[in-house]
């Protein structure tokens, strides 16, 4: 079970379109496809193999994080095919791996889905662009092909900050620096206090996870960089509420000026089994106009939703409505839609009345390909 095993492994992640490999004792190897778990066609992993295969792939200095801290990540190359997120870590006295597939392709806007105005927002010469959503929605590749699309359009200097590092970026007509945390500095915070000082004129920071990064990546954007960052928040109000809550009441004030000012956008995204199959990503999109700008500097995020619903005309929509019409196009199941609906109760109204008017139709006999109409005898 050495170094062959895991290839073999892989491979097979690549070959089917998985975006994850789990490896715990007591079960084959599983991957998920298409947002489900399936077994692979192997034998059920033993103590032994679980730790040969770590043994295979993990670098001396996370096997010695994993012996004192219990858990470990990295990330490494697999060939040309792609890259793999890997995070090792110890259950009931045994080993347990998942690897994440992270292709070696960038997505185009249009691929992902993205709304029309992300390129002019990707053109701006400072401000903060947060991505919100849970783990698992896509958030890496949205940015990676937003940071894409700026190296290959624009002669800036970009600096990312990754725990680990996912896409690797390739200098095009930008200089493109990727400083993983661990490995090139030590936290996140010292990182972004140096990155000041290096000329750069786009900053990534891999996720804004405390209160002091939180801030200098406000700063960032406040000195005339533009800034990418990730959230785990649901939906856009959500997402400033969770920046300012994590700030103490008194410099609560202060931070929704600060927001008020530097905020460009905010997306949230949800990513779910397409039908047939493949995924597909949701969205809910805020670009900061001088309305929401206002309001978030007021303490009136609970109006944020109604902001929303009326910047039609900038690309904005809310979770709920694009949720709706991928459930109208037939894209997704109605389970899928309503359990990652901010209003679960709302939207379940919406698609119930939605069924009620097609049954109503069907009915009436109209039949929308023009054929004869169908005569339903209901008993």
């Amino acid at each position: 079970m050495g170094s062959l095993h895991i290839d073999r492994l892989l491979e097979t992640v690549i070959k089917r379109g998985a975006s994850d490999l789990h490896i715990t004792v007591g079960r084959p190897p599983i991957i998920r496809l298409h947002g489900h778990l399936r077994d692979l066609e192997t034998k059920t992993l033993t103590p032994e193999d679980t730790t040969a295969l770590m043994k295979s792939i993990t670098p001396d200095r996370n096997q010695q994080e994993l012996q004192e801290e219990g858990g470990t990540d990295f990330g490494f190359a697999f060939g040309d095919a792609g890259r793999f997120r890997v995070a090792v870590f110890r259950q009931k006295g045994s080993i347990a791996i998942v690897l994440r597939l992270i292709p070696s392709k960038f997505l185009t806007f249009d691929e992902i889905g993205l709304p029309k105005i992300v390129p002019a927002l990707c053109r701006r010469p400072r401000g903060l662009f947060l991505v919100t959503g849970p783990t698992g929605s896509g958030k890496t590749t949205t940015l990676a092909s937003m940071l894409n699309y700026v190296n290959s359009n624009f002669d800036r200097h970009i600096v990312c900050v990754e725990d680990p590092i996912e896409y690797y970026h390739q200098h095009r007509t930008s200089i493109f620096n990727q400083r993983e945390v661990g490995v090139d500095v030590p936290s996140f915070s010292e990182a972004l206090r140096r990155v000041l000082r290096q000329d750069p004129d786009v900053i990534l920071v891999g996720e804004l996870r405390d209160l002091e990064t939180m801030e200098a990546a406000i700063r960032a954007a406040e000195t005339g960089h533009l800034v990418f960052s990730t959230l785990h928040t649901t939906g856009c109000q959500g997402t400033i509420n969770r920046i300012v809550d994590a700030f103490p009441q008194e410099q609560q004030e202060q931070i929704r000026v600060q927001l008020s000012t530097n905020l460009i956008a905010v997306l949230s995204q949800a990513l779910m089994p397409r039908i047939p199959k493949g995924m597909i990503a949701a969205y809910e999109f805020m670009v900061v106009t001088p309305a929401i700008s206002n309001l978030i500097r007021e303490n009136k995020t609970f109006r944020i939703n109604s902001s929303i619903q009326t910047g039609k005309k900038f690309g904005m929509q809310l979770l709920d409505e694009h949720l709706f019409n991928l459930y109208e196009r037939g894209a997704v199941s109605e389970e899928d839609v309503v359990d990652r609906s901010s209003n679960a109760g709302q939207l379940q109204d919406k698609i119930d009345a939605f069924k009620r008017g097609q049954q109503m139709e069907e009915l009436a006999g109209e039949d929308k390909d023009g054929e004869e109409p169908t005569i339903l005898r209901t008993t």
